[in-house]
């Protein structure tokens, strides 16, 4: 992952890109039942704890890694095999001229799923058969699905974070942004309320906020 990070931006230069891509999954519209007290001399902010829920919704996010902006979020009700892929189809969408493609993601069975291979094959222009899913080929189990799509020579290429160290994905650091600055405070009407201020906020940031993370992280052990 570190070698990964490292050597985006000369691959952006080569007319590559490099996404850190997640999806945030059940994510609550909590209405405040009463407005916030704002700050007074001698008071701190006052925010009502008793709250209304309007339900869940989840986002798929991909960030470029070199130039640290938001690309194409996509708002569900669910996160499932054709919520990933239609995220990921869309990020693709946004640049035609590009010549590949990396997605750093991490081992969840939707980033490797069935649909996403059949894809990747498709749009990387390889016209071969890939078996049968859970019997025969590449579709035959999570570890071939997740070898192919890892391919180097793929228009798109998935890197798969190692087990257990998802933070390793740098969407996961922007993810902690979108918590502090919007969503832990917040008050929601309804679903679709919060979407469109997750929208309104991911615009913002785009224009305001967004630059690529100075990664230190040089891969040794964190533990003796």
């Amino acid at each position: 992952m570190c070698t990964v990070y490292r050597d985006a931006p000369a691959r952006a230069e080569q007319g590559e890109r490099t996404m850190s891509t997640d999806e945030l999954t059940g994510v609550q519209a909590l209405e405040r039942k009463h407005p916030t007290l704002p700050l007074a001399p001698g008071q701190v902010e006052c925010r009502e704890y008793e709250y209304i829920r309007h339900g869940t919704c989840a986002f798929s996010v991909s960030r470029d890694v070199v130039t640290g902006h938001i690309v194409a979020p996509y708002a569900a009700a669910t996160r499932t095999e054709a919520d990933v892929l239609a995220h990921v189809q869309a990020v693709v969408a946004t640049d035609p001229t590009v010549t590949r493609w990396h997605f750093v993601v991490d081992n969840l069975d939707t980033h490797r799923s069935e649909s996403l291979v059949r894809w990747v094959a498709a749009a990387s222009d390889q016209d071969r058969d890939l078996g049968v899913k859970g019997t025969t080929g590449i579709l035959h189990n999570r570890q071939s699905r997740a070898a192919c799509l890892c391919d180097p020579t793929h228009r798109i290429v998935f890197h798969d974070t190692p087990k257990h160290c998802s933070w390793l994905n740098h969407i996961e650091i922007w993810f902690s942004i979108l918590v502090r600055k919007l969503l832990q405070r917040g008050s929601f009407t309804s679903v679709d309320d919060r979407k469109a201020k997750v929208l309104a906020f991911i615009d913002y940031y785009n224009r305001t906020m967004a630059k690529p993370f100075t990664w230190t992280y040089q891969g040794k052990p964190l533990v003796a």
